[in-house]
């Protein structure tokens, strides 16, 4: 894998960095590989709104020893989403480049990464993982695939549990949470909450516009708790970024411009609310908890009880109302984004109500 430190001029050889999906040329692609093209096919997939991802198909005139095919991301084509979510790349190039090789959570394999020293371009060249299938979140998932979920999100948190390293971890957009930091969220959190409230209206039910204000209202000092176990997180560890084979026997996590410093099962919470219909998380989700847990040990992270492991998942469900209200208030808006917003604020609060994790947090506070 070639990749940079992120101190690049945008060259990769005597190229420059892609920045749109024209300049995905055989030239650059075969110095990048160290092979000759002849040609390439480039094609858009998926629908991501703060990047853009292309099938990269090269034609190589000789044979050789690498894919028939490829995926490269690039940033937005939009140049004011591009701007804003400048850090989401470089929280990306920073996984793929300092993280990845340091912890078991299975990711695509990468042969090029690289990010100018401004951030404002940025490449990723990775595995073609077809016919792997995209995560549906608003469909859900039942508990065969929310178990390869939880197993690969241990592989995340559990080799490097608790690493100091990750106090100082630089190029992230939610670093551990200080004083300033967690008072800084605690009053985005009610810009979203207005914004989110405002926008949806009442497709957002009474019971749910409750869990929300209370939610925000606990922001600041929710960051702040359990100061003694974090690991670095996805951020936004849900169906529509995981991958899986055909059989379902396979996962793969991808899309990490969101990673954070934090209380671990924050990320577990999060996915198996938003993306399992509330009475099947319920028949569940004892069991991947569990499931999480026993991983955890086996990544050999020890004086984690089960049931602290219980209670972290239950404080952790206010993951959810955060990143989907900033998610609805901050980014453009779409059919399927506000129906997802919908789908996941819906089960989210089903869940905050269900594990009562207003008053646990509010006692623990």
């Amino acid at each position: 894998m070639k990749i940079s430190s992120g101190d690049s001029a945008g060259l990769a050889g005597s190229n420059p960095l892609p920045s749109s999906p024209s300049q995905i040329t055989a030239e650059w692609l075969g110095d990048v590989l160290g092979v000759e093209i002849s040609s390439v096919w480039v094609e858009a997939v998926g629908t991501g709104q703060t990047g853009a991802t292309y099938r990269v198909t090269p034609i190589y005139p000789h044979p050789v020893e690498v894919p028939r095919s490829f995926v490269v991301k690039l940033p937005s084509q939009q140049q004011d989403v591009r701007e804003r979510v400048a850090l989401g790349y470089r929280a990306e190039h920073a996984f793929y480049t300092r993280v990845a090789g340091t912890v078991a959570v299975p990711v695509p394999q990468v042969f090029y990464c690289d990010i100018t020293s401004g951030g404002d371009e940025f490449v990723l060249l990775i595995s073609d993982l077809a016919p792997a299938v995209q995560g549906d979140q608003i469909r859900g998932c039942g508990e065969r695939e929310a178990l390869l979920a939880v197993e690969a999100l241990a592989g995340l948190h559990g080799p490097r549990w608790c690493d100091p390293a990750w106090l100082s971890f630089e190029g992230i957009p939610m670093p551990k949470a200080d004083a300033d930091f967690a008072r800084g969220m605690g009053r985005l959190a009610q810009i979203a909450l207005e914004k989110t409230l405002s926008g949806l209206g009442d497709r957002i039910n009474a019971e749910d516009r409750a869990v929300l204000t209370d939610s925000a209202n606990l922001i600041e000092p929710w960051l702040g708790l359990d100061a003694d176990r974090f690991c670095l997180l996805h951020g936004d560890f849900r169906l529509d970024n995981l991958l899986f084979d055909p059989a379902k026997t396979v996962v793969t996590v991808v899309d990490w411009q969101t990673l954070t410093v934090g209380l671990p099962a924050r990320d577990l919470a999060y996915f198996l609310a938003t993306s399992m219909d509330p009475a099947a998380r319920q028949q569940s989700e004892g069991r991947l908890v569990d499931a999480y847990h026993r991983r955890l040990l086996g990544h050999g992270v020890s004086d984690y009880p089960l049931e602290q492991c219980w209670t972290d998942y239950r404080v952790g469900m206010l993951q959810i109302p955060l990143i989907t209200t900033f998610g609805y208030a901050f980014t453009a808006a779409t059919d399927r984004g506000d129906e997802m917003m919908l789908t996941m604020i819906s089960r989210g609060c089903r869940a905050i109500r269900h594990l009562d994790t207003i008053a646990l947090t509010t006692h623990l506070v």
